[in-house]
């Protein structure tokens, strides 16, 4: 096992790293940016190292400051927690000829999931369902209409890197993509530096549920069960539970059948997701691969008794699994919520000061959080500052704790999400276990807010 790990990364994130690794007794070590000089997860460690001023491409985005702080402090891996380089196959390379574990799968694999349209032909030859589209760029606009003539509308315009929702878009008409293409290409270019865009048949009253996967150096693949985020914002996952209360026994069966079929065919190592939009009737088609750990990786923790960061650890070190698919049970139900700095009406970025701060506890509650009283909320990164975990034995006892939680979670200083969540999970449709991508659009956010 690893002596010394660096952290590429931020926030809560980066606490949840720190915890596991002083538990196993690994010494962790923090980057930071100018902003976050006094960050919580700077005060948890003894070593840390200032990488740039606060805008991201600065700093966080900075690999060769990032590799410079390993390796001036002795680190032996580098931990890159999910977003900013986690993806970045370049980040993953250049880690690996500086002599440092990336603790990830290996760099031509990052790529190869990197790009959508890339990774539509891989799940197709790895005998993965997927849904009717191009597996080509869409040179431009003209393209784009010829080929919707022939697949049909409705569809879904996407960009082939990145994610978060950004570049994608729900289009019923020729008129529509024809408006939506140039703006959409545009964004990709701007926050991936790659515009290529594609599209797919539109999937009606789609779920999104995503398997979390772990997978070891010498060919052997787990799938920790499954997890439903079909509660989303903009495309953005809000809620998250395991396991998916819509699936049937003998679906999830089958997703975690595919999503081991793929991790393999792909040669994938360490953990992953491997991500479905499921429809109505429950038939399912592969939509990315997350290359990383998640957001939402605590609700798997939660029903299997794992911690993900260790497991991550172990793999990269050269350990094998230490359990086999059988060996995963799943026990109780727990629901994730993400805490965001942001106006609960409009879901505007709220940065500020946070001048109060009171964290739920009690039986089945567990918090995630990168800001105390006195934090300062900048508007350099993503506006999360937390999540706040709900297990319980059954789906109901989880849906009361986390509402209950959420009526305890008190910050002041700033706007938050928190009302909106409280609206979410006393909702009856979602009480109920049936919640689309369309959930919020359909049950919360105000006619014509969106």
């Amino acid at each position: 096992m690893f002596k010394k790990i660096l952290i590429a990364n931020r926030g809560e994130i980066a606490r949840r790293i720190i915890r596991t690794c002083k538990r196993l007794g690994i010494e962790p070590v923090a980057v930071f940016s100018e902003a976050d000089t006094n960050a919580r997860f700077v005060c948890d460690v003894e070593e840390a190292y200032c990488i740039g001023k606060p805008p991201v491409n600065q700093s966080y985005l900075n690999s060769d400051a990032i590799i410079r702080a390993a390796k001036k402090c002795g680190a032996e891996a580098v931990h890159p927690g999910y977003g900013l380089l986690s993806e970045n196959a370049a980040f993953a390379r250049k880690c690996l000829e500086a002599g440092l574990v990336f603790i990830g799968p290996d760099p031509d694999v990052i790529a190869s999931m990197g790009s959508k349209i890339g990774a539509r032909k891989m799940m197709k030859e790895a005998g993965v369902p997927v849904i009717e589209g191009v597996d080509c760029p869409l040179e431009d606009a003209s393209a784009a209409v010829q080929a919707a003539r022939e697949i049909g509308y409705p569809l879904m315009l996407k960009a082939s890197a990145g994610g978060g929702g950004i570049g994608m878009q729900l289009v019923h008409s020729e008129a529509e993509l024809l408006k939506a293409f140039a703006g959409n290409r545009k964004r990709a270019e701007l926050f991936f530096g790659d515009g290529a865009m594609f599209l797919e048949k539109y999937i009606p009253e789609p779920h999104h549920i995503e398997v979390q996967i772990l997978a070891d150096r010498y060919g052997n693949v787990v799938p920790l069960w499954e997890r439903e985020c079909s509660v989303q914002r903009r495309h953005q996952k809000v809620v998250e539970e395991a396991p998916s209360p819509f699936i049937s026994e003998k679906t999830r069966q089958q997703m975690l059948d595919a999503a081991v079929q793929a991790a393999k065919h792909i040669g994938y190592t360490n953990a992953g997701t491997v991500e479905f939009i499921v429809d109505r009737e429950q038939n399912f088609y592969f939509l990315e691969m997350n290359t990383r750990l998640q957001v939402e990786h605590p609700v798997t923790e939660e029903i299997t008794g794992l911690d993900l960061v260790e497991e991550q650890l172990k793999v990269a070190s050269g350990e094998p699994l230490s359990f086999t698919r059988e060996d995963v049970r799943k026990s109780g139900h727990a629901i994730e919520v993400r805490i965001y700095a942001e106006d609960p009406e409009t879901f505007l970025p709220s940065p500020g000061k946070i001048t109060a701060l009171t964290l739920p506890e009690g039986e089945g509650i567990r918090n995630e959080s990168g800001v105390a009283a006195g934090s300062n909320v900048t508007p350099f990164y993503d506006p999360m500052i937390g999540k706040l975990i709900a297990r319980g034995k059954t789906r109901g006892e989880a849906c009361k704790r986390i509402k209950a939680a959420l009526e305890d979670y008190k910050v002041e200083g700033i706007k938050t999400n928190v009302p909106m969540l409280m609206k979410t999970v006393g909702h009856p449709q979602f009480l109920k276990g049936y919640t689309t991508t369309e959930f919020v659009r359909d049950y919360i956010v105000k006619p014509n807010q969106d």
